[in-house]
C-alpha cells in the first residue's frame, strides 16, 4: 500500500527529534517539513489507529501519566505525542507555575517511545480504535493539520489542554456521529483529590500544590475535566459508545497491554513530612512561651522569624493570583500566609507588637473559617495554631 502523505510528513519529522521521550525532549521548533494531504487518498482497510495509555511513573514530572496516538500501517509506526516541552528553554519553571508553558506536538516511531516507560516500569496499554475508513481519513487530516508549523505548539494548561485532552478532542472530531460515554455517578472526585492521589508517595510535592490550588481546586468535577488524568480517559474510552441514526458501536475495538507494568523504585522524601515538621514547629514555640511565660521576656528573633516565613510564602501565594491557571486564583492559603507580616516586623522589633497581634488574630480566625469552603495542605492546621500562640501583649 502506499504510504500516504501524512505518514511521509510524520516520517520526515521523526528524525528531527534526538531524543524523542514524551516530556524530556529538545523539540526542533524549526523543521517545516510539511505537504499537502493528497486528494486522492488510498483506502485505510490496513490503517490501525489507537490511543496509547502510559502509567505513572515517579519522576516528578511523571506523575500523572501520559496519552498519545498512536497510528500503525504495515511497517510504519508512528505516535503523536502533545506532550513535548524542553527544560532548557529560557525560564522554564518560571513559565510553568504561571501558566505560560508552550508545549508542542511531536512524531517519532513507536519503537523510540515504548522502551522508555519500560525502563521505568510504566505500562502502556494500548485501545485500537473503531474507527471507518473515513474517520481515518479526517483523523488523517486533522493531524495533518496539527503537525504544521503554525499549530504545533499550543498553550499548555494543566487541568484543560494538555497530553491526555489533546489525543481525545481530535478522536472526538474525527468521529462520524456522537460519542457517548458511560456516566460514573460514583466517581465525582475534586481537581485537588486527584492530584493527591497522583503525589500519594511525593508528601512534599502534595504539600507544595495544595498550597498552590484554591477553592476551585474542591469542586466536583465533570467527566470532561477528570480526562486531564490519562488514566480517566482510557477507562471512559473504554466503555465509550459511537452513536449515529439510532445505531451505536463501541469506541474500543481491542484493548492490550504492549508493555507490561515493571517494578518501580520510589525515591525518598526529605526525612520529615510536613505534618511531622509543623508538630516540631509547634513543639518550638511551646518551649519559647513557657520559657517567656517563666522570665516574664519576649523572644522577638523567634516572631521575626515566624513573621518572615509567613510573610515570604504570602507573596509567592499572591504572586499566583496573576498565573494562567484556572484554580490558583482564589486561594483562601493567603487569609494567612500574604505580605502583611512582612510589614509588621519593624514594629515588633521595636516591642510595639498591639496592632499586630490584633491582625494577626484575625488573620488566623478568616482561615480557620476559610477551612469550610477549601481543604488545606497537611499541617497547615498544626503551623496555624503555633502562630496563634504568638498572638499575645
Amino acid at each position: 500500500m502506499k504510504i500516504n502523505s501524512l505518514l511521509t510528513t510524520a516520517i520526515l519529522l521523526s528524525f528531527s527529534y534526538i531524543t524523542p521521550i514524551c516530556a524530556q525532549s529538545e523539540v526542533n521548533a524549526g523543521n517545516s517539513a510539511f505537504v499537502t494531504v493528497e486528494s486522492n487518498i488510498d483506502p485505510m482497510d490496513s490503517v490501525e489507529v489507537s490511543l496509547l495509555t502510559c502509567s505513572p511513573h515517579e519522576e516528578i514530572y511523571s506523575l500523572y501519566g501520559h496519552a498519545a496516538i498512536r497510528w500503525h500501517e504495515g511497517d510504519t509506526d508512528l505516535v503523536f505525542n502533545w506532550g513535548m516541552f524542553s527544560f532548557g528553554k529560557p525560564y522554564f519553571v518560571l513559565r510553568f507555575v504561571f501558566g505560560l508553558t508552550d508545549y508542542e506536538l511531536g512524531v517519532y516511531p513507536f519503537d523510540h517511545f515504548w522502551p522508555y516507560y519500560e525502563k521505568w516500569g510504566s505500562s502502556i496499554t494500548e485501545q485500537v480504535l473503531n474507527l471507518t475508513n473515513d474517520e481515518k481519513r479526517k483523523l488523517q487530516q486533522l493531524l495533518t493539520e496539527n503537525m504544521r508549523p503554525e499549530n504545533r505548539v499550543y498553550r499548555y494548561n494543566f487541568f484543560y489542554d494538555n497530553c491526555s485532552t489533546k489525543p481525545r478532542d481530535i478522536i472526538e472530531q474525527c468521529i462520524d456521529g456522537q460519542v457517548i460515554y458511560e456516566d460514573r455517578k460514583d466517581f465525582c472526585p475534586t481537581f485537588r483529590e486527584m492530584v493527591r492521589e497522583c503525589n500519594r508517595n511525593h508528601q512534599w510535592s502534595k504539600f507544595g500544590n495544595d498550597m498552590l490550588l484554591g477553592v476551585k481546586a474542591d469542586l466536583a468535577t465533570t467527566r470532561e475535566e477528570q480526562e486531564f488524568l490519562p488514566m480517566n480517559l482510557m477507562v471512559n474510552v473504554a466503555h465509550a459508545q459511537i452513536v449515529k441514526d439510532g445505531k451505536s458501536r463501541p469506541l474500543v475495538l481491542a484493548e492490550r497491554q504492549v508493555v507490561q507494568p515493571g517494578v518501580q523504585l520510589i525515591e525518598p522524601d526529605f526525612f520529615l513530612s510536613p505534618t511531622q515538621m509543623a508538630v516540631l514547629l509547634l513543639i518550638i514555640s511551646v518551649i519559647i512561651a513557657l520559657y517567656e511565660w517563666k522570665g516574664s521576656r519576649v523572644v522577638k528573633w523567634w516572631d521575626v522569624l515566624l513573621m518572615t516565613l509567613q510573610g515570604l510564602a504570602g507573596v509567592m501565594l499572591t504572586v499566583m493570583i496573576f498565573s494562567q491557571h484556572p484554580t490558583t486564583s482564589l486561594n483562601l492559603n493567603l487569609l494567612l500566609f500574604n505580605p502583611i507580616p512582612l510589614l509588621f516586623i519593624p514594629a515588633v522589633i521595636k516591642g510595639k507588637r498591639s496592632l499586630w497581634n490584633k491582625v494577626h488574630l484575625m488573620m488566623i480566625v478568616l482561615y480557620g473559617l476559610g477551612g469550610i469552603l477549601q481543604s488545606y495542605p497537611e499541617g497547615m492546621w498544626i503551623v496555624a495554631l503555633c502562630l496563634l500562640l504568638r498572638c499575645r501583649k
